[in-house]
């Protein structure tokens, strides 16, 4: 005898629905009913489930009725909608689970290349260091204890087995303590459970309105809970996605901070560098900086304004062929303490100071956002960032040192959402907009302890920045590391962008830099990053387009490459070109003016000196008939 029931249908896209049925209703008559409660269209592909977790499906079937399910009245059963290309099941088909994202399991998460698709629309190629940090097994081991073990040599006990690389315990006790968990340790543990990591997903944080509700007049005509971003409460991150940061060696950061000595102003530099393994954290990355590279900027004691980088696109290009890559930014906050002594004042790092503004803050997170780190456990193919920030000043010796940072995944969406800004006159305080016609904010909170001890919830108006930040060490090696010779030369060759204080890149300081060495240093010369993006950049050189051997003989250090491009049409141009230089060429100076009110009258053709004047062929400047090379160009005559 039939007997009226109902279910309940839920759907993530449309909610709980309750639908009228009865014991003997077939299973195909009963998702017929489901699609016209839900407005689903009759071509729709969809399943229902008896789980939550897309688990144990209610196969569509014309012979079968519900209550061959076990459905009894009030039951909750979950729908879910299936794309045209995903797989239909039918009565003849083994119970399969689907989604529409799919979860990498713990096996999924060891590659065994750098393409994997995390789902059927989005290739992710992971780093290089991700590949090989995945096939480790990260396990951290352990001697033989002589005075706990009670076994043999080749024996494990408790004391003495492998730990699992996010083992709390082990990191608190080590030597300095390790105080957040390497990116893929944290993995490593998200991936440990019974489950393996079946349903694990990093999701990036969104606080934008979702689009395409059409239950309600967009913003601000009306919102509701499903496409109304969540509220954010602020949590300090359990982990880092690069552990350590470390200058090769000391003449990297000597020659930036050599802008700040000679004038007294900031300054800010791109780290050029490589990800790689850092054995003293559990499955840890470092970002090893090899060069920086100072872009256009307007400097000042205060501030520092980057202007537009016309070589952006050639220092990218070159960098990857060289076998590096942008890893993180360098800035100077440094305050004269004794000019006699060489030290600075130390008011960051310390609990009466900030350790960086809010200013600060946001431009990590802008850059982090520009340099997003491939994660196949994440949907959107992408989960964090390796980019880091490096601040220079004081300690607390009053001696220059240097601090790394990252700001969280949480930061980095908020500013990727535009929903957080700094305060007028308190660095160390950022402020979560509030929502205005244009543009709806989330709430954001953080916890913090009272004068009591207990633990309150604030709305983030304002915010200290220390929530948003994950510090890092930075240091130098015990030996140091050459990737680029040539810096470490008596006479360096000029840093780019140092117009402002009469530091030129112009034919005079490439040859005078070349002349140091000899022929059979053609390779130890050429190693110095500054002089190859002079090279790859300058239009007087015939060098622009046959760069490409030059690159490959510097990145493997292979001095037979390097010699034989030296032998090239090009190189032999430039050194015919050099060989005329014989001493710099004096600069232009007030009284030699050709433009302003006090400007000297250019002398008739061949009226003075002895002779003519002639034309440099290379700029068409019109130079003195006494002078061997251009007093513009500086190429010889």
């Amino acid at each position: 005898m039939s007997k009226s029931i109902v279910l309940r249908v839920q759907s993530p896209a449309h909610g709980t629905k309750r639908i009228q049925s009865s014991t003997t209703e077939k299973v195909q008559d009963f998702l017929e009913k489901v699609k016209a409660t839900f407005n689903l269209p009759g071509t729709s592909n969809c399943i229902i489930y008896k789980q939550r977790n897309n688990t144990d499906p209610i196969k569509p079937s014309r012979s079968k009725t519900i209550t061959s399910y076990n459905l009894k009245h009030g039951d909750m059963v979950y729908l879910s909608l299936l794309d045209d290309s995903d797989m239909t099941v039918t009565d003849s088909a083994p119970s399969t689970s689907h989604s529409s994202t799919t979860s990498a399991s713990a096996q999924d998460f060891r590659p065994a290349n750098n393409k994997s698709t995390r789902s059927a629309s989005i290739m992710v190629i992971e780093d290089e260091v991700d590949i090989s940090l995945n096939q480790m097994d990260g396990k951290i081991q352990r001697e033989r204890n002589e005075q706990l073990c009670r076994h043999g040599p080749k024996g494990k006990c408790f004391h003495c087995s492998s730990l699992e690389p996010y083992d709390e315990e082990y990191l608190k006790t080590r030597d300095p303590p390790i105080k957040f968990l390497s990116f893929h340790s944290y993995i490593r543990k998200l991936c440990g459970g019974a489950d393996k990591g079946k349903f694990v997903s990093l999701e990036n944080l969104s606080c934008k309105i979702k689009p395409g509700c059409k239950e309600h007049p967009p913003w601000p005509g009306g919102i509701c809970t499903k496409c109304q971003p969540n509220a954010v409460t602020l949590k300090m991150q359990q982990y880092r996605h690069v552990d350590n940061v470390m200058f090769e060696n000391p003449f990297i950061v000597e020659n930036f901070l050599n802008y700040y000595r000679s004038t007294g102003s900031q300054r800010i530099g791109f780290m050029y560098g490589k990800y790689e393994y850092f054995k003293d954290v559990p499955l840890g990355i470092r970002a090893t900086v090899a060069a920086i590279y100072e872009p256009p900027q307007v400097c000042a004691k205060n501030k520092i304004e980057l202007l537009e980088d016309v070589r952006e696109e050639t220092v990218e290009k070159m960098a990857k062929a060289l076998g590096l890559r942008r890893v993180g930014w360098i800035f100077t906050d440094l305050v004269a303490e004794d000019l006699s002594k060489g030290t600075v004042k130390c008011f960051r790092g310390n609990m009466d100071a900030h350790f960086i503004s809010a200013d600060e803050c946001i431009m990590a997170a802008d850059l982090q956002n520009k340099y997003p780190n491939p994660c196949r456990l994440s949907p959107d193919g992408h989960f964090g960032s390796k980019f880091v920030t490096v601040v220079a000043t004081g300690d607390e010796n009053n001696q220059i040192h240097f601090e790394g940072y990252q700001v969280t995944d949480q930061c980095m969406a908020l500013v990727r959402d535009d929903c957080l800004v700094p305060t007028y006159d308190v660095p160390e305080l950022g402020y979560i907009k509030e929502s205005t016609n244009e543009q709806y904010v989330p709430d954001v909170f953080y916890t913090m302890k009272d004068e009591y001890g207990n633990e309150v919830t604030k709305l983030a108006r304002p915010l200290p920045v220390e929530y948003l930040l994950v510090d890092l060490p930075a240091a130098f090696p015990m030996e140091q590391k050459f990737t680029f010779t040539g810096g470490i030369a008596e006479k360096h060759f000029p840093v780019g962008n140092r117009e402002d204080i009469g530091t030129m890149q112009d034919f005079n300081a490439f040859a005078s830099y070349m002349h140091q060495f000899a022929p059979d240093r053609f390779l130890e010369a050429v190693s110095d990053f500054n002089l190859l993006l002079y090279m790859s950049t300058c239009d007087m050189l015939p060098l622009k387009e046959h760069m490409a051997g030059l690159l490959e003989a510097v990145k493997n250090k292979d001095e037979a490459l390097a010699h034989h491009w030296s032998k090239t049409e090009e190189w032999q141009t430039c050194v015919q070109l050099m060989d005329h230089i014989q001493a710099p060429s004096p600069p232009l100076s007030r009284g030699t003016s050709f433009t302003g009110p006090n400007a000297s009258p250019l002398p008739p053709i061949g009226a003075t000196g002895g002779g003519a004047l002639w034309t440099c062929a290379h700029c068409t400047f019109l130079n003195q008939p006494n002078r061997t090379a251009c007093e513009m160009c500086t190429l010889p005559k």
